[in-house]
């Protein structure tokens, strides 16, 4: 079967927009999903549903629960939030145990159809654009930015290949350095090396250790939110570091410590193109070994914004900021993470092509400083996701 997109479809075919239908465009925000970092993107939908204009848009929440099933959710964002420690869940929102919603793959339709079992498939109408407020594999990673393309349904934030390199470290760190950004040293483990040979892929990260000396900070190569990171100060450290960072990513890097401080950089596409926001910077928590899961989202741990730069440096990580912007084909929105070293050189570390959205979450918190309220900043990206269109582009 051949493929097509929306350049190859006749104007006859193509969905007609909302306001020839004489409605307002309706937003179907997705979250949750089946990574470690579904607790967090509940929180960011529940913050992005608090702040959507409901005199502009319609709204239709959907959650993917950990197993992977689209259930059609309550749009209470009370009830997203983090609450005495306490983790929220899609399944603790879902409308029913078993209903699932579906997407058509139809770019003539967007059609979603709600189904539950011994019952008639219930139509939901049409949705103009999906805002994927999910973060980690299955989500962020090009997975759901393939599905929408298929469906023909524009999408926030960046498309497959984009969504898949700001994922991946490993790739991510070999296009931004083919791109001549300054990455840190790194060494990675892949599935079959690990298990083909265990202790030959040791000791090429004991001998990494020799060149670089310890601390290293053993990760998972395709998660976020410094999920399954664990900073080794010996070797006695590092099996149980590689089985915590392989719980969660077969594949996983060894980075060496960049003595430095740890510089932030938002990224949003305007009209004219990307610009970046001020910076911000975060500072060493003193309860915890380096910026964790537990310093960010349970102890609520803030960066300073706008971070206290000099004028050139400020102009520099916000220049090397969009670069890795473009390196990476992104579109949208991305924060960006370097390290400011001891010798003035901004090293990137990440970027983040769905970053924590929550209003106390660094890249709000940088748009604010900047001038852009957390309202209108989803707006503008809701808008920006319905001016482009899917395929090719």
């Amino acid at each position: 079967m051949s493929g097509y997109s929306h350049a190859d479809m006749s104007s006859e075919n193509l969905p007609q927009t909302p306001e020839q239908q004489g409605r307002k465009p309706r937003v179907a925000v997705v979250f949750g999903g089946r990574s470690s970092e579904h607790a967090i993107s509940v929180v960011t939908a529940g913050a992005v549903l608090r702040s959507i204009d409901r005199s502009k848009y319609e709204v239709l929440p959907i959650g993917i629960t950990t197993d992977g099933r689209w259930a059609l959710t309550a749009d209470e964002p009370a009830r997203m939030a983090i609450a005495d420690r306490r983790l929220p869940s899609v399944e603790d929102l879902a409308e029913s145990e078993d209903g699932a919603v579906v997407l058509s793959v139809d770019p003539a339709s967007r059609q979603v159809v709600y189904t539950e079992p011994g019952a008639v498939p219930k139509a939901l109408g049409e949705v103009d654009v999906v805002f994927p407020v999910l973060h980690g594999p299955y989500g962020e990673d090009g997975t759901l930015q393939g599905l929408l393309e298929l469906s023909g349904i524009p999408y926030v934030g960046s498309g497959v290949l984009a969504s898949a390199v700001g994922q991946d470290k490993d790739y991510m760190k070999r296009v931004f350095t083919s791109f001549g950004l300054s990455v840190g040293p790194y060494v990675t483990i892949r599935p079959r090396e690990w298990e083909a040979d265990r202790d030959a892929a040791t000791a090429r990260i004991l001998d990494f250790a020799a060149e670089h000396g310890w601390p290293l900070f053993v990760k998972p190569a395709r998660a976020g939110s410094s999920i399954g990171i664990t900073k080794v100060d010996d070797a006695s450290g590092l099996e149980a570091a590689v089985r915590e960072a392989r719980r969660h990513d077969p594949k996983f890097i060894v980075e060496a410590l960049l003595r430095g401080r740890e510089i932030e950089c938002g990224v949003l596409e305007f009209e004219d193109g990307p610009r970046a926001s001020v910076p911000a910077e975060i500072p060493p928590v003193s309860s915890h070994d380096f910026y964790d899961f537990e310093a960010k989202y349970i102890d609520s741990a803030s960066g300073i914004v706008p971070a206290p730069l000099t004028p050139e440096q400020t102009a520099e990580v916000q220049r090397l900021a969009i670069e890795a912007f473009e390196a990476a084909s992104c579109e949208g929105l991305v924060r960006a993470d370097f390290f400011l070293t001891e010798d003035g050189e901004f090293v990137i570390n990440e970027i983040n092509t769905m970053p924590g959205f929550t209003p106390i979450s660094m890249y709000p918190l940088m748009w604010e400083k900047t001038g852009i309220a957390y309202p209108e900043l989803v707006d503008r990206l809701i808008q920006a996701a319905l001016r482009r269109s899917t395929g090719l582009r």
